[in-house]
C-alpha cells in the first residue's frame, strides 16, 4: 500500500527539482523530506532520483511516477474545489420539451412559475417535434412535453396528456398590409397573402375547415412549423397569420402587427405530457396551477 503523505513529499520535490525548496515549501526539514523519500523508493522498491552533484535528476521510474502522482494531486484538489463550492440550496433540475409550433411566448408565459418556486429550479428546454420528443420522454430524459395537441391516438405510449389551457385566434397583418384589405373581416381574407401553420400544427386542420366553411380562399404564400419564423415573415408584411388571442397585445408590441379579427370559434389547445397520471414534480404542479388561471379563453390584457 503507497504511503500518499510519502507521495506527496516526491511529488513536491520532483515538481521544484530540490530537496530543500520542497521543504521551505512543506514547512519540512530537508533530513525530514529525505528520509521520507527514502522510505518511499524502499517501499516501491525503485529508485525514484539519481543524484548528480547537487542536484536531483527523476529516473525513467520516476517519470512514470510523477504521472500518476500528478493525477492523483490534481484529482485530489479537484475534489476540494467542488466540496467548498457546493451551492448552499439544492438546485432542482426540470427538463422539459417544447414542440416546436407553440408560441414562444406562450412556451416562456406556461414555464415561468417554475422560477419562482421555494426551491432553486434550473430549466432545460428542448425543442423538437412531438413525436421525437415524446420519445425522450418515454425514456426518462425529459420530465415534461409541453404540446399544441393531445398524444395522437395512432401513438400506443403510456403517457398522459393535462390540459393547460385554450385560446381562440386573432389575426394579425402590417398596418400597411391592413390598409390594402378592403372588406370587414373576416371577408377580407379571401384572396389575401396568408401565413399557413405546417402540417405538424395542431390548428391547420381547424383553420382550413373554417376557410371551407365561411367560402374563404386566402392566398397562401408561405407554411411554417415554426411560429417564431412565422411571425418573422408577418412582421415583415409578406402575410397575414393568426396567433393565440391570449397574446394579442406581446404581438402588437413585439412585431408591430395590428388585429384585423377574432375568431372565437377557433381554439387552439395546450396540453403538458407526462409518463405519470399524477405528476410530482414541483415544477409541474406550478406550471399547470398557473396555466388554469391564464390562459383557459382568456385574452390577454
Amino acid at each position: 500500500m503507497i504511503n500518499y503523505k510519502h507521495l506527496h513529499y516526491f511529488w513536491m520535490v520532483a515538481n521544484e527539482k530540490s530537496i530543500v525548496k520542497a521543504s521551505e515549501q512543506l514547512n519540512l526539514t530537508p533530513q525530514t523530506i529525505s528520509v521520507q523519500l527514502s522510505l518511499l523508493e524502499e517501499s516501491l522498491g525503485v529508485a525514484l532520483f539519481d543524484r548528480v552533484g547537487r542536484h536531483l535528476e527523476l529516473t525513467d521510474i520516476g517519470r512514470m511516477v510523477l504521472t500518476y502522482a500528478d493525477e492523483i494531486f490534481s484529482l485530489g484538489s479537484e475534489l476540494q474545489n467542488a466540496i467548498h463550492n457546493q451551492p448552499e440550496k439544492t438546485v432542482l433540475t426540470f427538463k422539459v420539451g417544447i414542440v416546436d409550433v407553440v408560441p414562444k411566448s406562450i412556451a416562456y408565459r406556461l414555464l415561468e412559475p417554475a422560477l419562482h418556486l421555494p426551491e432553486s429550479v434550473r430549466i432545460c428546454c428542448k425543442e423538437n417535434d412531438l413525436n421525437t420528443l415524446l420519445g425522450d420522454l418515454v425514456l426518462h430524459k425529459l420530465d415534461l412535453v409541453i404540446s399544441d395537441s393531445a398524444i395522437p391516438p395512432d401513438i400506443n405510449i403510456q403517457c398522459f396528456s393535462h390540459p393547460l389551457g385554450e385560446s381562440d385566434l386573432t389575426f394579425f397583418a402590417t398596418p400597411q398590409l391592413t390598409d390594402t384589405l378592403k372588406k370587414d373581416f373576416p371577408g377580407c381574407l379571401n384572396n389575401a397573402p396568408f401565413l399557413l401553420p405546417g402540417n405538424a400544427t395542431g390548428i391547420r386542420v381547424q383553420l382550413q375547415q373554417w376557410f371551407d366553411k365561411l367560402h374563404i380562399h386566402p392566398c397562401i404564400v408561405g407554411e411554417f412549423d415554426d411560429s417564431a419564423l412565422m411571425k418573422e415573415f408577418g412582421q415583415a408584411g409578406v402575410g397575414i397569420f393568426a396567433a393565440p388571442s391570449a397574446i394579442k397585445t406581446e404581438l402588437e408590441k413585439k412585431h408591430a402587427v395590428i388585429p384585423i379579427g377574432r375568431a372565437q370559434n377557433l381554439i387552439i389547445r395546450f396540453y403538458a405530457i407526462s409518463v405519470q397520471r399524477k405528476t410530482s414534480h414541483l415544477a409541474v404542479s406550478a406550471i399547470t396551477e398557473k396555466a388554469r388561471e391564464w390562459l383557459f379563453r382568456r385574452t390577454d390584457e
